[in-house]
């Protein structure tokens, strides 16, 4: 089983950047696809973000296309969302999830554990 633990957010100004984290422990990390989704306040949790086993392929949601970059690290079974030109429609509590299969997926339900979430708050 793998447990995740993200870090890195905060209270940021618009036009500021994040760097979060998700450190990952459990021996299946590298064979997963992994996913960062956010959920703002009285929403649903969407999809941000999506890589790959390897990292070879990627996927992101038109809103945060061209700001937001993820990567991994499977030899340090990190995971990270680079985070750029923010703006408070990003405020949310973003958390990272392990997907079920080495696939970059979209869905919530393809992803089997979650973190406990990391708050961003972008202030105008």
């Amino acid at each position: 089983q793998v447990q995740l633990v993200e870090s890195g957010g905060g209270l940021v100004q618009a036009g500021g950047s994040l760097r979060l984290s998700c450190a990952a422990s459990g021996r299946t990390f590298s064979t997963r696809g992994m996913g960062w989704f956010r959920q703002a306040a009285g929403k649903e949790r969407r999809f941000v973000t999506s890589i790959d086993w390897n990292g070879s392929n990627t996927y992101y949601a038109d809103s945060v296309k061209g700001r937001f970059t993820i990567s991994r690290d499977n030899a340090k079974n990190m995971v990270y969302l680079q985070m750029s030109s923010l703006e408070p429609e990003d405020t949310a509590v973003y958390y990272c999830g392990v997907g079920r299969t080495g696939w970059a997926h979209v869905n919530s339900y393809e992803y089997e554990h979650w973190g406990q979430g990391t708050q961003v708050t972008v202030s105008s």
